[in-house]
């Protein structure tokens, strides 16, 4: 998969003289001065050739012109190591220009280079997926050895949605009605495509190659009765992926709340867009209906849709879904079809997202809850701190406990065995429907 983005923008730039005229014609006076006092001419003749270069730095200012900077990314390297590489183009009538470079909004280095394309390039590994400043970069242009320099341009921002990489995922539970004619999923209506259903007459619509003749010689009651094979349809499932994004928890606890990301280890939104994009592709993979749905308010949300093109836009999204609004403990409930499997990525923490959770699965969905929340790492805590965080967990326990009582499906996808839970929960799904039939 090739990614790749491109920001340009153009500036006017005003040029402001520098100290360096003020230093040069105060050097040539200091040695004027200092020739005369001790009658050298020599010092004298040292002095002019300075005083005549900052008099012509003086005289000669650069003419105010526009600054064009352009910035190309693309990822580059694997999908265990991603790797995003950069290239700015520079375009200015100057000796040379002062670049400051920033990387995800960190200041990294500051370079002297000569205008031109290609002049920069820069590497950054992604830790994290989803939204980011991959590299900021503010330019200023210096003319006639520092005698002229001009304004700051405006800082050139490049945004980044990172994809999380998806997990193979080899069954997924499945919607407790399939009302679709066009999956891989064996439905309770006869039609093509699935295991045998029954015997049955012949009757308008049947097609005739559909004829079983030797259960018509063994069971035809008249003469002239024909009769046909039936089979179960292929039906497709209704997926609907709900994320919650309200709060983003790393993998050590000492860094919660500071937002340092180079410090919390992997995020439970890293997580969660890594489950969104594995279930999505599993579920298309084998003809499901998906819809996409951020909890938070405001956030975006996808309709159900099939296909490789949806699976694209899907992929798209979750990698531009961040962290929700500060503060707010709302979540919206997104319109579900009737019928659907609902699958609910959250860390379930204030137990907003498993309300909503018990509600869908009220309502008749079948629901699955997954838990986004990284193993904790509780180094460096103080006392205090653990026994908050003890606490915490507990009530994240007893949330968890109440939506296995309400019927919900619980797996935690930071389990390395993700896979093996997700097929345990279809299995059990499977005995619940097939009793209740």
């Amino acid at each position: 998969m090739t990614e790749s983005t491109r920001v340009a923008a153009r500036a006017p730039v005003r040029w402001r003289r520098t100290p360096v005229i003020a230093i040069g014609l105060a050097g040539a006076g200091v040695l004027a001065a200092v020739g005369l006092a001790f009658s050298r001419p020599d010092v004298i003749g040292i002095g002019l050739p300075l005083a005549l270069a900052t008099a012509w730095m003086l005289l000669r200012r650069p003419v105010d012109t526009v600054v064009s900077i352009e910035v190309r990314a693309h990822r580059d390297g694997a999908e265990t190591a991603p790797e995003v590489a950069a290239a700015t183009d520079i375009s200015l009538e100057a000796d040379w220009v002062q670049v400051a470079i920033d990387q995800e909004q960190r200041r990294t280095g500051l370079a002297d280079v000569r205008p031109g394309p290609g002049v920069l390039t820069s590497r950054s590994r992604l830790q994290h997926s989803g939204p980011l400043e991959l590299l900021g970069v503010t330019v200023r242009g210096v003319a006639l050895d520092g005698a002229w320099v001009s304004e700051h341009s405006p800082r050139i921002v490049v945004e980044w949605n990172a994809s999380p990489r998806s997990l193979r995922i080899g069954r997924l539970p499945l919607a407790p009605r399939l009302t679709g004619l066009h999956g891989a999923h064996e439905g309770a209506r006869p039609g093509q495509g699935g295991d045998f259903r029954d015997i049955h007459p012949f009757g308008p619509g049947d097609e005739l190659r559909r004829v079983d003749w030797r259960a018509t010689a063994r069971a035809a009651r008249r003469p002239g009765e024909l009769l046909v094979r039936r089979t179960n349809t292929l039906s497709d499932s209704s997926v609907v992926i709900a994320v919650d994004t309200a709060e983003e928890l790393g993998a050590v606890v000492a860094a919660w709340g500071s937002d340092d990301t180079d410090r919390s280890g992997i995020t439970s939104l890293d997580l969660a867009r890594e489950a969104a994009l594995s279930i999505a592709t599993t579920a298309l993979g084998v003809g499901d209906r998906v819809a996409y749905h951020s909890l938070s308010p405001g956030g975006r949300s996808i309709p159900a849709g099939g296909g490789a093109r949806h699976l694209a836009r899907v992929r798209d999204v979750v990698a531009a879904t961040g962290r929700g609004e500060e503060g707010s403990g709302y979540r919206r409930s997104p319109l579900v079809p009737p019928g659907s499997i609902v699958f609910v990525l959250s860390t379930f923490v204030d137990g907003v997202a498993a309300r909503l959770a018990t509600n869908w699965r009220a309502a008749g969905h079948a629901v699955v809850a997954v838990d986004v929340l990284p193993l904790p790492d509780a180094t460096r805590l103080t006392p205090e701190q653990h026994i908050a965080l003890r606490t915490l967990l507990a009530e994240r326990s007893d949330i968890l406990a109440e939506l296995r009582h309400a019927g919900v499906e619980v797996v935690a996808w930071a389990d390395p065995d993700v896979d093996v839970a997700m097929r345990l929960a279809a299995r059990r799904q499977q005995r619940v429907r097939t009793v209740r039939r």
